[in-house]
C-alpha cells in the first residue's frame, strides 16, 4: 500500500471533567521516530501512548503533543516551614521582651513573609479523574485516524504518479529492447561485411569467422537485464497493491532497476538507445524523489 508519512491532526474532546487537545504531525523519516509533548498528569501515560501511536504508523517522524484544561483545578499544597516560624516566634519575644514590638503574629504576617509558607500546585497526576483519561485516548485515537486518513489520501496522488512513471518505464524498456536487438543485428551485419573486406583474397574458414562474430555481437544482449527489469515492474505492482507499507522494499527496487539500466547502457548498441536510457534514468529518479514521501 502506498501511503504518504506527512500530514497534519488535530482535535479537541470536551467533557464533564475538561477539555482535551491533541495535535499530531507526521514527516518524512528514514525510520519511525516518535516524539510526545505531554503534560505532567500524562507522564505515566507515556508508554501507552506511544504504542497507540506505533499501531497505526510505522515510518516516519511524528511528533504529537497533548494538553489538559481541567474544570476543576486541584486544590494547592501548602506547607509551613516550621524552623524560619520558630526562629521569627523566638526572635519576636525578645523584641516584646524588650519593648520593642507588641502584639502577635497574625496569618496575615506569615503570607507577607515568603520564607515561611510554600505554596505550589498539587502534582495533577495524583488524582487524574478516569473520566478525563478516557477523554484523552478519544482524543488520540481520533487525531491518528484522522492523521492516517490523510497520509492515505496523500497516498493516492502519490500512487497516481508513481503509477504514471512506471507505465513510462515499461514503455522505455520495451523501446531500448527493440534498438537494441536491432542494433545487435546491424552490428552483426557490419562485422560480417568488415571481415569479407578484409579477407577477400585470403582463404578463411567462414564458419569460424561467423561464430566469432555472434560471439561478439552476443556480448550487447541485454535480454537478461531485460528481463530481470520487467520482473521488478511485476514487483512494483504487487508491493502497491499490497496492504503494508511498502516505502523502503519500493526503494530497494528502484536501486536495483537502477542498476540493471546501468548494465544495460554500457551493454546495448543501437540507434537511439542512449537516449532512451537517459530517459529512463530521469524517470526512475523522479520516482526514487517520490519514493522518499511514501511510508
Amino acid at each position: 500500500m502506498i501511503k504518504s508519512m506527512t500530514g497534519f491532526a488535530s482535535v479537541t474532546v470536551e467533557g464533564d471533567e475538561g477539555v482535551v487537545g491533541v495535535t499530531v504531525r507526521a514527516v518524512n523519516h528514514r525510520y519511525l521516530d516518535i516524539q510526545l509533548r505531554l503534560p505532567t498528569a500524562l507522564s505515566e501515560r507515556e508508554a501507552s501512548l506511544r504504542s497507540a501511536v506505533q499501531r497505526v504508523i510505522s515510518r516516519g517522524r511524528v511528533e504529537m503533543s497533548v494538553s489538559l484544561q481541567p474544570r476543576q483545578s486541584s486544590a494547592p499544597v501548602v506547607e509551613l516551614n516550621a524552623a524560619f516560624v520558630d526562629a521569627l516566634q523566638a526572635a519576636l519575644s525578645a523584641a516584646r521582651t524588650q519593648g520593642l514590638i507588641e502584639g502577635r503574629l497574625t496569618p496575615g504576617d506569615l503570607l507577607r513573609l515568603p520564607q515561611a509558607l510554600t505554596i505550589r500546585e498539587r502534582p495533577a497526576g495524583e488524582s487524574m479523574p478516569d473520566a478525563l483519561l478516557a477523554s484523552v485516548e478519544r482524543a488520540v485515537a481520533g487525531t491518528l485516524a484522522d492523521l492516517d486518513r490523510m497520509r492515505l489520501h496523500e497516498g493516492q496522488h502519490l500512487r497516481a504518479d508513481l503509477d504514471a512513471r512506471r507505465g513510462q518505464l515499461a514503455q522505455l524498456v520495451d523501446g531500448i529492447a527493440q534498438a537494441a536487438a536491432e542494433g545487435r543485428t546491424a552490428l552483426e551485419r557490419r562485422l560480417t561485411e568488415r571481415v569479407r573486406e578484409l579477407t577477400a583474397e585470403a582463404q578463411m574458414d567462414w564458419g569460424s569467422i561467423a561464430q566469432e562474430v555472434v560471439r561478439t555481437a552476443a556480448r550487447s544482449d541485454i535480454s537478461e537485464e531485460v528481463t530481470r527489469f520487467r520482473a521488478h515492474l511485476a514487483h512494483w505492482d504487487v508491493l502497491s497493491e499490497g496492504g503494508e507499507p511498502c516505502g523502503r522494499k519500493l526503494d530497494f527496487l528502484l536501486q536495483e532497476m537502477n542498476r540493471e539500466i546501468n548494465t544495460i547502457g554500457a551493454k546495448a548498441d543501437g540507434v537511439g538507445v542512449s537516449e532512451l536510457i537517459v530517459t529512463a534514468k530521469a524517470e526512475l529518479e523522479k520516482m526514487r524523489e517520490q519514493v522518499q514521501n511514501v511510508e
